[in-house]
């Protein structure tokens, strides 16, 4: 039903999934171009893919499902995952929904011109702890959102029956 995928080369929230779907006994599959370490003992996996630019994003859209939840901070890989009816979650706790995506888009593609004409040097500032925090509080809440709606729609089905 639930399952988090992580698009996990990057990812600097990986021990705060783990916390949560040990919480509520959440499947985890981080995909990743290499190799990493996964705790032993918990419902997390490791999908290492080709090296390539997208091929990490490829293969979590092709198993992404609805009522799933990505991490990721990739703009364009939020977006094809919020078309599988997916949620989706940046790094700093940022929800990617159908209603800020397009601006989401919009803005990197404008930060992408600026860093090319060299009006923009460096990268995101360091994550920090109220960043970390929520995105905890925000994983949390759209876990409890899909187990609700889960349980609305088994209710839905029992009654009408």
């Amino acid at each position: 039903m639930l399952h988090i995928f992580i698009d996990a080369d990057a990812c600097p929230v990986k021990q705060e999934v783990y916390r949560v779907a040990t919480r509520y006994n959440l499947d985890v599959t981080l995909v990743a171009n290499s190799w990493m370490r996964v705790p032993d003992g918990q419902n997390v996996s490791l999908k290492v893919v080709e090296a390539g630019p997208d091929e990490a994003d490829n293969w979590i859209v092709k198993h992404v499902q609805s009522n799933d939840i990505v991490i990721t901070a990739d703009i364009l890989l939020a977006s094809r995952c919020l078309k599988k009816g997916a949620s989706v979650i940046g790094t700093t706790g940022k929800p990617f929904t159908e209603n800020n995506i397009g601006d989401s888009v919009a803005t990197r593609d404008l930060l992408s011109e600026l860093r090319d004409a060299g009006e923009i040097t460096g990268g995101p500032p360091p994550m920090r702890k109220n960043d970390r925090s929520r995105f905890l509080q925000r994983l949390d809440e759209v876990v409890q959102a899909i187990r609700r709606r889960h349980l609305d729609k088994t209710t839905e089905t029992k009654s009408s029956s």
